[in-house]
């Protein structure tokens, strides 16, 4: 996850409960069984290829079409069940391999979220992987119902579904009712498609992808959310992976609606190494000249707007809200994401002094994302897809209680990561859960800090996949690192094996640089 709350390694930033799952009969493996295919018209449709530039405003497709990547849809069914019924279209990118005599194959991206756009992310993914690039068709999807794919809009005022529970009971009954609204808008407006924005439509959609472009297996890179769908594909679709990297990994036991839960240590860590910078530029950010002075501005921050929602802009930023701005400024390791969040904090220390605030440009973004419907396809993606994919509790109760019990602990995080959320307003998932393979020869690189996906998750991993290794980064609280945090141990280590398909011996331990 990442910036973009939960999130994207390049955007702006989930256990499952034992409830009864009711089920839908759907195939595990497309074309698994012996006789006809009855995803032969999907498997075998032809692509038509076209410039990825939609307008004169369109800056992915520029990027996309200045890196020589050409753009194309998939038809895919609705529901995987009914082959025969409604369809939608699957879009993605494609930079072809240079380097022809040499050629691997295609490398799919998925950029986490869930509902993380990926078409655009070739052109970075090809940077990073230097020379051993012009070898692999870097192929960017955008998953069903995000981005250029057929899109799923529950026509929210929102981007996000994830608020803190405030701090008192009537705070919570408010949320209670928000989330209650936000799942009856989707059911409204898109009730026919919620029951198929699961990981396990989406894998089956990589795997028409696939047969589309006359593959008979595909690379794989994954971040965040991306991970657990790359755990997904390879257990539903055997012996059509090659060459598979996991970045930020989601042990697959505890995704769900509620995977945030757990994460409040790695947060509060990060947001203290966060206010140690900031302290070593008191004189430019003004916040505090010791760590302690800039948490507790940070606590005041939170406390004023628990009084009284404070006025940055045209927005209204209260206890719900809030702790959430916070949580976004801390997936990101170095010093442009850090200053951006330092003059995030006094703006809202300004405003919080009763002061006429307009908010800095990363701080204008995050309210828009959260308190308008700008990026309603986002949120409405996003919660669908984690409803879809496991059973939430249904009893406020329950959430109410882990609230409570929590909030002593860490009462800027514990009340968002363990507040109620729409899920529990949803219908019952039509399918279980994947269970994920006893073993897959992967890359798995995590920072140690994450405060996204926890470092505690690709041990996990790491321990029932015998044959993987991991890359492990220490010293940084970082979400994503392959590409993104430009660690030459770790980006080079994941390049030798994109090179040869062969794994480390080892697990490979990688050293933070000192930063600011």
């Amino acid at each position: 996850m990442s910036s973009r709350f939960p999130g994207t390694p390049r955007r702006a930033a989930l256990a499952l409960t034992t409830a009864a799952l009711a089920l839908t009969a759907l195939p595990a493996t497309a074309g698994a069984a012996s006789g006809p295919d009855p995803l032969a018209r999907y498997h075998q449709q032809r692509l038509t290829w076209k410039s990825c530039v939609l307008g004169p405003d369109d800056t992915t497709g520029r990027e996309l079409e200045q890196a020589g990547a050409r753009c194309a849809d998939v038809t895919v069914p609705l529901d995987y069940s009914d082959p025969g019924g409604r369809t939608i279209t699957v879009a993605f990118s494609r930079i072809r391999a240079a380097d022809t005599g040499r050629r691997v194959g295609p490398l799919l991206l998925n950029g986490g979220g869930p509902g993380g756009r990926t078409l655009g992310d070739p052109p970075w993914v090809r940077k990073a992987m230097k020379d051993v690039g012009a070898r692999y068709d870097v192929v960017g999807v955008d998953p069903r119902f995000v981005g250029r794919s057929t899109p799923l809009d529950c026509r929210w005022p929102t981007g996000s579904a994830f608020r803190s529970a405030g701090g008192d009971r009537a705070g919570f009954d408010r949320m209670t009712a928000l989330a209650q609204d936000l799942a009856e808008r989707c059911r409204t407006h898109a009730g026919d498609m919620l029951p198929h924005a699961t990981t396990r439509n989406t894998a089956r959609d990589l795997d028409v992808v696939r047969a589309a472009l006359g593959e008979r297996r595909i690379s794989y890179l994954g971040y965040s959310y991306g991970s657990y769908l790359g755990e997904v594909y390879a257990t539903m679709f055997p012996g059509r992976t090659d060459r598979v990297v996991l970045d930020g990994v989601i042990d697959p036991e505890r995704y769900g609606p509620r995977l945030l839960r757990g994460t409040e240590r790695a947060n509060r860590r990060a947001l203290e190494g966060w206010a140690s910078w900031a302290a070593a530029r008191d004189e430019v950010h003004g916040l505090g000249r010791t760590r302690g002075e800039v948490l507790a501005a940070v606590e005041r921050v939170r406390r004023a707007a628990a009084r009284s929602p404070l006025r940055l802009g045209g927005h209204r930023v209260d206890e719900h809200v809030l702790p959430v701005v916070v949580f976004n400024g801390l997936s990101q390791h170095h010093d442009v994401a850090y200053g951006d969040f330092a003059r995030s904090v006094r703006d809202m220390l300004r405003a919080a002094e009763a002061q006429r605030v307009t908010p800095s440009p990363w701080l204008a973004g995050v309210l828009d994302f959260m308190l308008t419907g700008t990026d309603s396809t986002y949120g409405s993606a996003q919660t669908a897809i984690l409803c879809a994919d496991g059973a939430a509790p249904r009893d406020p109760e329950v959430y109410w209680r882990d609230v409570q019990r929590t909030r002593a602990l860490d009462p800027l995080f514990a009340p968002v990561t363990h507040n109620i959320n729409p899920c529990a307003f949803w219908d019952r998932p039509r399918e279980h859960p994947t269970p994920v393979r006893a073993d897959l020869p992967a890359l798995l690189v995590n920072a140690t800090g994450d405060p996204r996906t926890g470092y505690d998750g690709a041990r996990a991993v790491r321990a029932r996949w015998s044959s993987s290794r991991l890359v492990t980064l220490r010293g940084a609280d970082q979400h994503a690192v392959y590409g993104v945090y430009g660690v030459p141990c770790v980006d080079d280590t994941v390049n030798a094996y994109l090179a040869t398909g062969r794994l480390p011996a080892r697990d490979v331990d990688c050293e933070a640089p000192e930063r600011g």
